[in-house]
């Protein structure tokens, strides 16, 4: 281990974060977001930098806490609402009266972020939006999270911010996938791709942290708060990155491709005998240096490989990735790899630009030492839902390092500290307040 990687493994140990200062003390979130996984992710990234969040659910509880993929749910709460419920206390709150509306606005007060998945204008309408809000609290930033956003002609279609249709509208998932063969009807694997495991849900939250700690920032110079709007489809859009420009530049839309790719070959996963690994080499030099690794240097004078430009017409990638599999078939993920390492360590420059790695499947990922050490995973013992690994947060900070304080609590659990402890309610307002279906 070099000097800079130890110094960089003890500075930012995840395990020593509790020593160290947060990034976002004092600073208290109010999450309104039921059924929606966006918010959640949005509200988890302030909590585990240091932000007080209040999750307001339903009296029922939060909705999303039913999503449990092949029924798998710990203490009657699925897996993905467990995962994420993390660094918050638990209340519960009906808007549906006056009453409630009122309780809410007095918890805004005293806020400086609200967290909402309802839709700005139906926040409005209850006069408990970002204008009503910020009257009374000017530095309150506000984040709305919607699938078309608060503003344009779709914005008044009053549907559910789900994740799969925030994908649709990005057009994302039309160039993710098996190419269509030609045939009549397409076969049915050759079909727009959804991105993994709720992608625009996730994205959406994470662009909606970003804006708030802009703004956040800054209110610390100006004591100004903000709305703040965020599009789920919009939000996936930023991750159709040069094709957006690229279609427009052509005059026409991208199609699927699959493992292929339009603009440098090879790129791809290729199979070998326990899996698939990666395999790119990113230009002439490298592309030479793989040729020579795989036994055929001759290749690079063929026509149809000896160019960037040549090699990624799809025929020419086609016949490339049969030829690659020949050879990587013979071999595992592993010895691909040291044959890589051995050659290149030799090489200087761009013919040491070849790329492998292999594909794990989530298990093999969580077995890696590195990982470990890294502290991308903890355990958790927890009274009520056992003993539970969840992912750390991702970034290693060597000053104000997030991290994971709490795991989920069962709905309404903080509804006294909360309410009585903020609004100055007694015990008999919250016994009131309950059997009238408020809390």
């Amino acid at each position: 281990m070099s000097a800079f990687a130890d110094w960089a493994r003890r500075a930012t140990d995840p395990r020593q974060a509790k020593e160290k200062p947060e990034a976002l003390p004092g600073v208290r979130v109010l999450e309104l977001c039921p059924g929606h996984f966006g918010g959640m992710v949005a509200a988890s990234i302030l909590g585990e930098f240091g932000a007080e969040v209040i999750k307001l659910e339903p009296p029922g509880g939060d909705p999303a806490r039913m999503y449990a993929p092949e029924g798998i749910s710990i203490a009657g709460t699925g897996l993905p609402f467990l995962s994420e419920a993390r660094n918050r206390r638990f209340v519960t709150l009906s808007l549906e009266n006056e009453e409630g509306r009122g309780l809410f606005r007095r918890l805004a007060q005293g806020a400086d972020v609200v967290v909402t998945s309802e839709g700005a204008a139906r926040m409005e309408e209850m006069k408990i939006g970002y204008e009503a809000l910020s009257r009374e609290n000017p530095g309150l930033i506000f984040l709305a999270l919607s699938a078309y956003g608060s503003f344009g002609p779709d914005a008044r279609r009053r549907v559910k911010d789900a994740d799969i249709l925030c994908q649709a509208l990005s057009g994302a998932p039309y160039i993710v996938g098996e190419p269509e063969s030609g045939g009549s009807p397409p076969e049915p694997h050759q079909a727009p791709t959804r991105l993994g495991n709720w992608h625009a849900w996730f994205i959406q939250g994470l662009w909606g942290a970003f804006g708030v700690l802009a703004a956040l920032n800054f209110r610390s110079e100006s004591g100004k708060g903000q709305f703040v709007d965020v599009s789920g489809a919009e939000a996936l859009m930023k991750f159709a990155d040069y094709n957006v420009t690229w279609m427009h530049t052509a005059g026409k839309a991208r199609e699927r491709v699959g493992n292929f790719d339009p603009a440098v070959f090879p790129y791809t996963y290729i199979r070998c005998k326990d899996g698939y690994t990666f395999i790119a080499a990113y230009n002439d030099e490298a592309f030479e240096s793989l040729m020579t690794i795989i036994g055929h240097p001759e290749l690079t004078r063929d026509p149809r490989f000896s160019t960037p430009t040549a090699r990624v017409r799809m025929e020419n990638e086609k016949a490339l990735l049969e030829i690659l599999e020949e050879w990587s078939t013979t071999r595992t993920a592993g010895e691909i790899l040291r044959e890589v390492e051995d050659y290149t360590s030799r090489k200087r420059g761009p013919g040491a630009a070849v790329v492998t790695g292999r594909v794990n499947r989530p298990l093999e990922t969580l077995g890696e030492a590195n990982w470990w050490e890294r502290g991308c995973f903890t355990r958790v013992q927890d009274p009520v839902y056992g003993d539970l690994l969840l992912a750390a947060p991702p970034w290693k900070m060597s000053g104000t390092p997030a991290r994971l304080q709490s795991v989920c609590r069962p709905p309404g659990a903080d509804n006294g500290e909360v309410y009585c402890g903020l609004l100055g309610l007694s015990g008999a307002d919250l016994d009131s307040l309950s059997a009238r279906g408020i809390i």
